[in-house]
């Protein structure tokens, strides 16, 4: 990751080449009934679905997913532990303890997502754990709902191409007409519709509170909140970061995504090729992708960017 300084880099420690999402995990991704609230996984040979996010400096937020009873935990591993400090559990329909402000999954998010281009922000990230992070009074519910559609909206699966249907050769015209050999329907990538998306990002009015215990890890997760926020500050002051300050700063100010292509430029002259800098700045735009990274390029609050866009 040749766009961050060297002490940047080096926090990432927790970062050791594995894959932070299991293959039982991914497939359950890619099932609509997963995200929508089905319990039990029936598939014996699916492996332990689990999915272990580095944050920085040793710092990884874990998710693991019961087989049997499809219950969901939230763990938090300090960086002199092997072992994650449980923050929550939940059954698959809910309800979910709020066992993260939402700002803080939306910061970390952000610095995972730096650290790994294979996980953009809003992307599985916010759609896994955003369910332990629901928005309070104290948050902007507009720009939560839209970065929590936007992640599911970033749920995509494999599609086969459809087999080969219809005659050997060619019918007689009377017989070509899709009427008589109509083509199977095709599967789209999309894992959720907007209906299933609706309702699962639908405010939360009442949540389970689970930070007040004598065991919550609150020193644990206010030093990885004092990391994370340090790491995003410094980030606009490094090389062409600082070179092109000037414009993501002006498209803050106006709200405006329109000159984000000739931000992209820029960055990309002045030597960029940090990738998630550049994708979340390239076309197709998602504009929460693009605030996000507007909004550290300039140096900004979390969500200002976006809320000026809503």
């Amino acid at each position: 990751m040749t766009s961050l300084t060297g002490v940047a880099i080096a926090e990432f420690s927790g970062q050791d080449g594995a894959v932070p999402v299991s293959e039982a995990l991914r497939r359950l991704s890619e099932d609509p009934e997963f995200w929508t609230g089905a319990g039990a996984i029936t598939d014996p040979d699916a492996g332990e679905p689990r999915a272990t996010f580095p944050v920085l400096g040793g710092y990884a937020l874990l998710l693991d997913v019961d087989p049997a009873s499809g219950e969901r935990t939230l763990g938090l591993r300090g960086p002199a532990s092997s072992a994650p400090i449980p923050l929550a559990s939940a059954p698959p329909g809910g309800p979910f303890p709020a066992a993260l402000r939402w700002w803080e999954l939306d910061l970390f998010a952000r610095v995972i997502a730096l650290d790994d281009p294979m996980l953009p922000h809003p992307g599985l990230v916010v759609a896994l754990l955003g369910p332990f992070a629901p928005a309070t009074p104290d948050d902007d519910e507009p720009a939560v709902l839209a970065m929590r559609e936007a992640a599911y909206r970033s749920l995509r699966r494999v599609v086969e191409p459809p087999a080969p249907t219809g005659p050997e050769q060619a019918p007689l015209p009377l017989f070509a007409s899709a009427d008589w050999w109509p083509a199977p329907p095709a599967t789209s990538p999309q894992v959720l519709d907007e209906a299933a998306i609706a309702e699962l990002t639908r405010p939360a009015r009442t949540f389970l509170e689970v930070r007040g215990g004598s065991r919550f890890p609150r020193e644990l997760l206010a030093d990885l909140v004092r990391r994370c926020t340090a790491l995003l500050e410094r980030m606009p002051s490094q090389s062409w970061y600082a070179r092109t300050r000037p414009l993501a700063r002006h498209i803050l100010d106006t709200g405006d995504l329109r000159p984000i292509p000739a931000l992209l430029g820029a960055l990309t002259e002045a030597g960029c090729d940090h990738p998630t800098v550049l994708d979340a700045l390239s076309e197709p735009l998602v504009p929460a992708e693009a605030c996000w990274m507007v909004e550290t390029l300039a140096g900004a609050e979390p969500g200002t960017l976006l809320r000026r866009h809503l």
